[in-house]
């Protein structure tokens, strides 16, 4: 591992990089929403204080096996940061997820309920292949108990990775698939196969080995929370974008 805790890079040679690597907007976009973030907690009473960061910051210290207060300085200067630029970090970080909670935590169950479907998950199995002949008779072999679809798919999918994996997919939100493939899928028995479906990918055959109903776990709590809060932050930046060219515009 190279030490970089006292390489000479300037903040040009930083900026340049970020630039060739195509990393520029995505630190520009964390700063605008880090703004908005920063205004709406002041108007809203929302604050980090030095007990939460020092809890996060603990966490973290543990998590890192960082028993020792040199330890974790010394994981510090090799991450070339000082312990001021961490705690602002995770300062950052909580004063996100407050927000977040004060703003949508509320409407985290109607948006489940709202779209309980696309939560249900399925575990599956695919076959592709490039041929409706092959797909048919495929279909007609597994379906006769010629070939199993495990095998079938090791020796005819088109995708090396699947081939290896014998057509295993994992286990899979319904959202996942497009709407023609997520109704197909979603009509049939655990253990059966379904007809084969058309895309413009080639000809797909499914084996449905469960259904996993949809359930409002604290993960997936988590998930829409802050899908939510990013779908706001989105907005929120755009608009202070278009207020900013406008007052431009108008020379205001």
């Amino acid at each position: 591992m190279v030490d970089l805790s006292k390489a000479s890079v300037t903040p040009e040679e930083i900026m340049y990089s970020l630039k060739k690597e195509m990393h520029l907007k995505g630190i520009c976009q964390k700063v605008l929403y880090q703004r908005v973030i920063n205004k709406a907690a002041q108007e809203r009473g929302i604050t980090v204080t030095p007990e939460d960061v020092q809890a996060q910051a603990d966490e973290i210290r543990y998590a890192n096996r960082l028993e020792k207060a040199a330890e974790t300085l010394a994981w510090l200067a090799d991450q070339m940061v000082t312990a001021e630029d961490w705690e602002a970090g995770i300062s950052d970080r909580l004063l996100a997820q407050k927000l977040a909670e004060s703003l949508f935590y509320k409407d985290v169950e109607k948006s489940f309920a709202q779209n309980r479907l696309d939560f249900e998950q399925v575990l599956v199995y695919q076959i592709l292949v490039d041929s409706e002949e092959i797909a048919q008779e495929l279909f007609y072999q597994i379906e006769e108990g010629e070939i199993s679809f495990y095998e079938a798919a090791h020796f005819y999918d088109i995708d090396p990775e699947r081939q290896r994996r014998c057509g295993y997919e994992g286990k899979l939100p319904r959202w996942s698939f497009k709407p023609e493939i997520a109704a197909l899928i979603f009509s049939v028995q655990p253990g059966e196969v379904t007809h084969p479906l058309q895309t413009e990918q080639g000809y797909h055959l499914f084996l449905v080995e469960e259904f996993i109903p949809a359930e409002l776990t604290e993960e997936k709590s988590k998930e829409i929370l802050q899908s939510m809060f990013q779908e706001w932050l989105n907005s929120e930046v755009n608009y202070m974008i278009h207020s900013e060219i406008s007052t431009i515009n108008t020379g205001e």
